[in-house]
């Protein structure tokens, strides 16, 4: 009876030092957020005490950052894909990110890039309007914009300067 009780605590600590370890590839792979990482841990049947400790482990030795991760995926998300801050934020609160981290991650957006960015993106949209009709042609425009999750006041900025062009 002994043995089969030393055999389950062994199993238990393989378990938990492969957890460990997959989760560290899987960190220093491709940034990852703590839900994220929580989320594997229980597809792989890990406890949640043990999960906890993982997650832990992880933070401690800096290969899970939530505030790291912010920052890199708002740059990544505004620079690569063109999204606005309301996405962004929208995006990352899906990932269980604190708004303090999220607030941090969306200062780092240079104003004058962010604008430019929408400028951008509403200059292209509106190469591809067939809409003659001003009034209904803006009115796509800023829903195009808005659904790029850029805000209203940025969004009539870039409208303005969009029709002086």
């Amino acid at each position: 009876m002994k043995k089969s009780g030393s055999s389950k605590r062994e199993s238990d600590t393989n378990n938990f030092t492969s957890a460990l370890q997959r989760a560290a590839g899987l960190c220093s792979r491709q940034e990852q957020c703590t839900a994220r990482v929580m989320e594997k841990l229980s597809q792989w049947n890990i406890s949640a005490s043990d999960a906890g400790k993982i997650i832990a482990r992880l933070q401690e030795e800096r290969f899970l950052d939530d505030a790291r991760y912010a920052r890199l995926f708002a740059m990544e998300k505004f620079r690569i894909n063109g999204w606005g801050r309301v996405k962004i934020t929208h995006a990352l609160k899906q990932r269980k990110i604190s708004e303090e981290e999220i607030g941090q991650a969306l200062e780092q957006i240079d104003g004058e890039a962010y604008l430019q960015s929408c400028i951008s993106s509403l200059k292209q949209k509106s190469v591809s309007l067939k809409e003659t009709n001003q009034f209904t042609r803006k009115g796509k425009l800023f829903r195009f914009a808005a659904g790029r999750g850029f805000e209203p006041d940025i969004i009539y900025r870039a409208l303005s300067m969009v029709e002086d062009d």
